[in-house]
């Protein structure tokens, strides 16, 4: 059962329950007669008395008074007759009440059912926002993914080309080595050939 039902049902015997207060509330002198019967009315308080008419289940009356069993009251055409007191009632009768009670429940009705549209609707929109979300989240969680594998490529790249650069600071500091070894080694050469070769010419001076 869909849920403004099952509270369409709830608040129509809530309301049920609380008429005969509010009918009270309305005239204390105001009666039924009850539902459960077409009764006759007497000119007086017994049964001594002779009967004048009848009053209809539902039929709304005024009471006038009351003396013992009976009860004195005037119905809707102005006629004031006796009537057993047990047989009024403090509450509008079926007839009376139903209708009221089915508009009652048909706006009920309308309401809850707008309220459950109205929920849907919100339920729907929420569904919609927390779809989006979702969507949101996943596009940054695969963005997250593509930057991390970036950043990692970037760093093994990093540290390839860090060890490359150690190489060829190795490799230039070899060369640099090679080439003070060369000309240390080129310089000391000359300084044995130079002193030998001036020790020949003076000899040479000497034999002429």
């Amino acid at each position: 059962m869909p849920l403004y039902r099952t509270l369409g049902v709830f608040i129509f015997g809530a309301w049920f329950a609380s008429a005969p207060a509010h009918a009270q509330q309305a005239s204390d002198s105001q009666r039924w007669v009850s539902d459960t019967l077409s009764t006759y009315v007497r000119s007086g308080p017994t049964e001594g008395y002779r009967i004048v008419g009848t009053l209809q289940s539902g039929q709304p009356v005024e009471l006038i008074t009351s003396k013992g069993d009976f009860s004195q009251v005037r119905s809707e055409n102005g006629d004031t007759v006796w009537i057993p007191t047990r047989e009024l009632q403090n509450v509008p009768g079926h007839a009376e009440r139903v209708p009221q009670l089915e508009q009652r429940v048909a706006e009920l009705d309308e309401q809850l059912r707008t309220i459950d549209d109205n929920w849907k609707a919100r339920v729907q929109g929420m569904q919609e926002t927390l779809d989006a979300r979702k969507t949101l989240i996943d596009e940054l969680e695969a963005r997250r993914q593509q930057l991390d594998s970036a950043l990692s490529q970037s760093q093994s790249e990093l540290r390839e080309a860090q060890a490359r650069l150690g190489d060829e600071n190795k490799q230039v500091l070899m060369r640099y080595m090679v080439y003070g070894g060369s000309i240390a080694g080129a310089g000391l050469l000359l300084g044995l050939i130079l002193p030998a070769m001036t020790r020949g010419r003076k000899r040479n001076d000497r034999w002429f």
